[in-house]
């Protein structure tokens, strides 16, 4: 029976299959002996580089829980550069303004519209939302009004690792959006079918911006969701 690249990953993962991904399957760079490598986009407008451990520590959990070969190192990389097309997960945070340059909105949007996955999370240290509300005002401009909707609680990405019955909680969501409130809901933008853009107002990236080590004084693993989030990048 042959296997669909979906369900070939999924084995991979999971540790039935020991074989290195096929070539065809890895980007074709430097890096194509990873399964995975974290990229973060930078881009002129906003302060892009925050929850600095966070990366490490979520390739950590990689090689902890799953068999996949990960790249020990955080991939920075310009969102204006077309070698951002090349990654297979990128990662966009901050808590200023969010304004793309034209390259920055054309490979933004090439990216997402060729199957490319972006965790963008909003760090809530904002008392106005400047973040989110330019965020989501970037993402109508590129996909069209409301492209953002909510994830519904039985998606794929709640159970395609780890179970989870509901979104996890965070100890910084303060201000997401500036409304004062706690969300129980995660965004989207939807690309035949699968999350191209997952869009999150829980600040997880301060919730992961911690030293692995220091993990094993959790009663539960908060990085959980995080592999999620990889696994369905990978395997959607």
């Amino acid at each position: 029976m042959s296997l669909t690249r979906k369900e070939f990953l999924r084995r991979l993962i999971l540790g039935s299959c020991a074989a290195a991904l096929p070539i065809g399957l890895r980007a074709e760079d430097s890096r194509q002996h990873y399964d995975f490598y974290f990229t973060r986009l930078m881009y002129e407008s906003g302060d892009w580089d925050v929850d600095q451990r966070m990366p490490s520590n979520l390739l950590n959990s990689l090689v902890e829980y799953t068999n996949l070969k990960v790249d020990p190192t955080e991939h920075i990389v310009p969102l204006a550069d077309p070698k951002m097309l090349l990654a297979p997960f990128c990662y966009l945070s901050g808590h200023k303004l969010v304004e793309f340059t034209p390259a920055e909105a054309r490979n933004f949007r090439d990216y997402v519209n060729r199957g490319g996955f972006v965790f963008v999370d909003d760090c809530n240290h904002d008392i106005d939302g400047l973040f989110a509300k330019s965020f989501e005002a970037q993402m109508d401009k590129l996909f069209g009004e409301n492209c953002l909707q909510k994830l519904p609680d039985d998606h794929d990405l709640y159970h395609c690792f780890f179970q989870f019955d509901e979104l996890p909680v965070t100890s910084f969501e303060l201000n997401g959006w500036g409304d004062d409130l706690v969300h129980d809901y995660l965004k989207a933008i939807m690309v035949n079918g699968r999350i191209a853009v997952l869009y999150s107002n829980k600040d997880f990236g301060c919730e992961w911006d911690y030293d692995y080590r220091n993990k094993r004084w959790l009663a539960i693993d908060n990085t959980k969701f995080a592999v999620n989030i990889v696994i369905y990048a990978l395997t959607s």
